[in-house]
């Protein structure tokens, strides 16, 4: 196994990229292990979390990179700043995180969120994506 203790810097490379896919939750952490699709073990020991699209990892010939794994989520469009701020403020309001396109929230497929939803007959449709809501660092208390 090949241990990790940070990523790669940026930029491209004409090396053959081979990806590690895991979920969003496992990237979130900064221990963890896991196989790339050549089967090479990595552990990861990071700093801080890794994010997709990351290169970890290169040798003579390859590249390797962090591919998150897509998920189910909810899409909730609106019409102007004013309903996308509403809606990120109720997500954010049950205590799950958001993305937001530039027509819509993007939120986890959770039962508590569809039921906030359908209660507040706010129209949502559900997809497949990869989810990279945005990360507040701060704590929060009532």
């Amino acid at each position: 196994m090949i241990l990790v203790n940070d990523h790669l810097g940026p930029g491209e490379t004409h090396k053959r990229v081979v990806p590690l896919k895991t979920d969003r939750r496992t990237l979130a952490k900064r221990r963890w292990k896991a196989s790339a699709d050549d089967e090479t073990e990595f552990g990861f020991d990071l700093p801080h979390p890794i994010k997709n699209g990351t290169p970890f990892y290169e040798t003579d010939d390859c590249q390797y990179r962090i591919e998150q794994t897509p998920e189910n989520v909810l899409r909730i469009p609106f019409q102007d700043p004013k309903q996308a701020a509403y809606y990120g403020w109720m997500v954010g309001n049950l205590h799950f995180s958001a993305d937001f396109d530039s027509d819509a929230v993007i939120a986890e497929d959770d039962p508590a969120i569809r039921q906030m939803l359908d209660r507040n007959h706010i129209a949502f449709t559900e997809t497949t994506a990869v989810f990279e809501p945005v990360i507040v660092s701060h704590g929060h208390h009532h």
